[in-house]
């Protein structure tokens, strides 16, 4: 079955934020979207949320599910915010509460409940369920997470972090918990799919300045994808993904975002001022590339 899948690009995050939706009922799922947010200014805005809304209500849309591939470093998450405007329960993989005990650790952060209690479903990696009538499940995708997950909903796969457009390669893995080895598994196993099978990644860099793109095919990536081309073993990938991310200077937001996505979406509570206060270590992530 072939869902609608319409893509949201935010350009200030080269994120990709995706409405799926099933045709026949209008019913859609709402994957990986964004909250914005000014680290100069500290301002947030829900900018992005609110166009998604709009397209929802313009194509008579019915919100079932608000899914998250995994806590991101690079953007905040707007489920919370979504699920407060459409009534829709948010899910993540089940693997979330490993990144919740490893950040609780990084930020020193005690009363952080760190059993998944922030979403409404934590998915199992096989577990199915539906958007509209289109039978969907979900793959365990760990490597630039330990959490990552993809999302197969009938023809299309939304891998987010694992394999970006051909062009681009694939994603990083250096990030606490990441391993370049688990991540070429994840993506030998996105590659299993039918060669037809429909790949959505969740950010574009837009190398040359090109326009942005998000969709590839199974077949595309065996054949063109400038990493997993050139490697035919593990130990070849690990090698060049490995010297790859030692050049990588961490994301801009990581320390703000995960804060936030770790706990579903929630920004921090009000202090006795009325305002929202965010806290990051200094030299938290030792070792990392200035760039």
């Amino acid at each position: 079955m072939k869902p609608e899948v319409t893509a949201l690009f935010d350009p200030r995050t080269f994120s990709v934020q995706y409405v799926v939706a099933d045709p026949a009922t209008r019913k859609c799922a709402i994957i990986d979207p964004v909250l914005d947010f000014d680290e100069k200014s500290g301002s947030t805005a829900t900018l992005n949320a609110d166009r998604i809304l709009d397209f929802v209500e313009e194509n008579g849309l019915s919100v079932q599910w608000i899914l998250d591939t995994h806590p991101h470093a690079d953007h905040f998450s707007a489920a919370l915010y979504l699920k407060s405007k459409t009534g829709a329960p948010t899910a993540i993989g089940e693997r979330v509460v490993e990144v919740q005990k490893l950040w609780k650790g990084i930020y020193n952060w005690p009363e952080l409940q760190d059993d998944g209690s922030q979403w409404d479903k934590l998915f199992a990696e096989g577990e199915t369920f539906f958007v509209g009538e289109i039978p969907a499940r979900v793959l365990y995708s760990p490597g630039h997470t330990l959490a990552s997950i993809t999302y197969v909903i009938g023809d299309a796969a939304f891998i987010h972090d694992t394999l970006f457009m051909p062009d681009s390669g694939t994603a990083r893995a250096d990030f606490p918990g990441g391993s370049a080895k688990r991540l070429w598994q994840s993506i030998q196993q996105i590659l299993s799919l039918p060669d037809d099978t429909r790949l959505f990644t969740g950010h574009d860099y837009q190398p040359g300045g090109r326009e942005p793109k998000w969709e590839s095919t199974v077949a595309e990536q065996k054949a063109l994808n400038t990493h997993i081309s050139k490697c035919r073993t593990e130990a070849e990938y690990v090698a060049i993904r490995e010297a790859r991310d030692r050049t990588l200077p961490m994301p801009k937001l990581i320390l703000h975002a995960l804060q936030i996505n770790i706990n579903g979406g929630r920004l921090p509570d009000p202090e006795a001022n009325g305002r929202r206060y965010l806290k990051f270590p200094l030299d938290g992530l030792k070792g990392s590339n200035w760039g």
